[in-house]
């Protein structure tokens, strides 16, 4: 069900299976978090778009191994990590309905496009289950703590436009413009200063969990300042024209 291809620096992931909502299985996630592991070592993508076929984006977990499987050790706990440490910014592509699990994937995301029409629903106070808190600490760094009581402890459904009101979607489009909208995102991200990029997304995850390294933000920053991108993007302001950057 997973769809994987990188098209120059943009890398892309799509859910295929649309006839169940694209929820995934143990093994499912599995393999998506080992693809990610996999590109995380390259230096040649600069964008991850994640996306899905069909009338939904994702709907978590599938329910026929919620109550069967062992979820001490969470394999979408750990697959949401992976996702929000990808070296590089991740777009969720939400090309519909996004429920359960398949919230919390979108909100490890560093943005959000959505479509009109779509809605969004944890239901886990629905079927007597208390969500991981890795989970939950998403939503409260994303969205607030009010927002977040309304999402899990009322199991509200929330309507497009609210989720943009919220601060769930950066953007809402209509279905036809979502890749239109996610290509101008990737050609923009595309086109800065890979180093920097890449050193402030850390460094907002470390914030964002308060474990920052400061030591090695620091590194960051000095490498940053020593590049040949930082000279690029010096001489491209002066000579008014617009940087290229090789990330080196």
């Amino acid at each position: 069900m997973i769809e994987a291809g990188i098209d120059g620096a943009v890398g892309r992931i799509t859910l295929n299976a649309p006839q169940s909502h694209n929820a995934l299985d143990r093994a499912a996630m599995r393999d998506l978090a080992g693809l990610l592991a996999d590109w995380a070592g390259r230096d040649d993508i600069r964008a991850l778009v994640l996306t899905g076929r069909g009338r939904s984006f994702c709907a978590g977990a599938s329910l026929g191994e919620v109550g069967a499987a062992d979820w001490s050790d969470n394999p979408l706990t750990r697959l949401c990590d992976a996702i929000e440490e990808f070296p590089v910014p991740v777009l969720a592509g939400l090309n519909g309905g996004v429920y359960g699990g398949g919230v919390e994937i979108a909100l490890a995301c560093d943005f959000r496009v959505g479509v009109e029409g779509m809605r969004a629903f944890v239901p886990p106070a629905r079927l007597g289950i208390h969500y991981e808190p890795a989970g939950i600490a998403r939503a409260l760094d994303r969205l607030g703590a009010q927002a977040t009581r309304r999402m899990f402890l009322l199991a509200e459904t929330f309507e497009a436009e609210a989720l943009r009101a919220m601060g769930f979607l950066d953007h809402l489009v209509a279905p036809e413009a979502l890749d239109a909208r996610l290509a101008e995102m990737t050609g923009v991200l595309t086109g800065l200063a890979p180093l920097a990029v890449r050193g402030m997304k850390r460094t907002i995850v470390e914030l964002s969990r308060g474990k920052l390294d400061a030591e090695a933000a620091r590194r960051r920053i000095a490498a940053c300042f020593a590049s040949a991108d930082h000279a690029e993007g010096l001489a491209a302001q002066r000579d008014r024209r617009p940087p290229v950057f090789t990330g080196r």
